[in-house]
């Protein structure tokens, strides 16, 4: 019998030891209340180290501003678009070009798009004209010159910004990965110092860190698809703003052509 109680005594000892019991209550308890809470966003983000946390206001600041230009751009260029729309139908209503000139350079009257290439064109078309000498070809390429030029700052003016989207969207994600891999960096580091390490110990710390990575997909993702379909529409306008330079000069073309008649 005594032989008996030893051996069960040896056995018992070279057992590993079992953890404490309040610590597997404490881990159980955690495990059920994140369970029951869910994710916490607002938790993970302040207990995320500063690294992170600049990087989280940074992608949050570049979210809010993408958001402002994608607004204010949408109301632009369907304003463009509206306006070339009336000001062909009043060009190609046959009216004079003289009236439309003098409805386009009325005081107080802030002209844009396709009538402002209009009132660019035909006044340089006048100026020449009025010169002694001047045959039809120079006063057809000062119109020319005119409306170039006025097409490129009206295009100018509808493609600003559209180069901070694109940023946005090609940068965030790695903004975002590079808060996630700091983060993963201190969870690890402080991994270190502890003798046991359970899945308890590790998520939270990993899941602060993907939180940036997910907000820099908050930003980037509408930021694409805003550039990609505002750059579609000022191409569209573009074109159809050469079109109507291209139409306007053959109809200066024949009136100076009839002047010299």
């Amino acid at each position: 019998m005594t032989y008996l109680l030893t051996a069960l005594q040896a056995t018992a000892e070279a057992l590993p030891e079992e953890a404490p019991a309040s610590t597997v209550a404490d881990a159980a308890g955690a495990a059920v209340a994140a369970g029951d809470n869910g994710l916490n966003l607002l938790q993970l983000i302040l207990h995320a180290s500063l690294p992170v946390q600049l990087v989280m206001g940074i992608l949050l600041l570049a979210s809010v501003a993408s958001w402002a230009i994608i607004f204010r751009k949408k109301s632009v260029l369907d304003r463009a678009a509206k306006e070339a729309e009336h000001f062909e139908e009043r060009f190609w209503s046959g009216a004079e070009l003289s009236k439309l000139y003098a409805g386009a350079t009325e005081r107080n009257r802030d002209v844009g798009g396709m009538e402002a290439i209009f009132e660019a064109g035909f006044r340089e078309f006048n100026r020449v004209r009025q010169r002694k000498g001047a045959d039809p070809r120079t006063q057809l390429e000062g119109a020319q010159r005119a409306m170039r030029a006025t097409t490129s700052r009206e295009i100018d003016g509808l493609e600003h910004n559209l180069e901070f989207l694109a940023n946005v969207g090609s940068i965030s994600p790695y903004i975002g990965l590079f808060g996630t891999v700091w983060g993963i960096m201190i969870s690890f580091q402080g991994l270190a110092q502890l003798k046991e390490a359970t899945i308890a110990t590790v998520a939270p710390g990993i899941s602060e860190a993907l939180v940036a990575t997910a907000m820099g997909l908050f930003a980037a993702i509408p930021a694409v698809w805003a550039y990609n379909r505002y750059a579609t529409k000022v191409e569209r306008i573009a074109v159809r703003y050469d079109a109507f330079s291209e139409e306007f000069s053959s109809i200066l073309q024949r009136q100076s052509h009839l002047d010299e008649a």
